[in-house]
């Protein structure tokens, strides 16, 4: 296993399939991209109590490439609260070899708002 250690229990533990391949043969982009907006959307709903929108992904950095049959780990945590937002820390890992080796693949922060159900943006409820 890696010595780099996520952050507590991952939020979505998933398996990409055949159809998430690019012509590389590594899994698209994009499709951990919508893996972290999920696992952050997921944090971001309980954090704000309701509905929440993605507004802006503030840094990004792929670190490695994922592979068909890797298990994907998403992992995210509130790193930032304002009055109507939350910066949401989401790291993703591969596990690779049954297990054998862990890889960190991808990290970013995203931003989240709290909107009400004409969507437009809320308060948080207070910590």
């Amino acid at each position: 296993m890696s010595d780099e250690l996520p952050m507590g229990e991952p939020i979505l533990r998933v398996v990409p399939g055949p159809g998430d391949i690019n012509a590389n043969g590594n899994i698209f982009g994009g499709w951990v991209l919508s893996q972290m907006d999920i696992a952050g959307g997921i944090v971001a709903n309980q954090a704000a109590e309701g509905p929440v929108a993605t507004v802006a992904i503030e840094s990004m950095a792929f670190i490695a490439p994922v592979n068909l049959h890797d298990v994907v780990s998403v992992y995210a945590k509130v790193e930032r609260r304002g009055r109507t937002s939350l910066g949401i820390r989401i790291e993703v890992f591969a596990s690779r070899r049954r297990g054998q080796q862990r890889v960190r693949v991808t990290e970013g922060l995203f931003t989240f708002v709290a909107i009400d159900e004409d969507g437009r943006t809320r308060p948080l409820p207070p910590a």
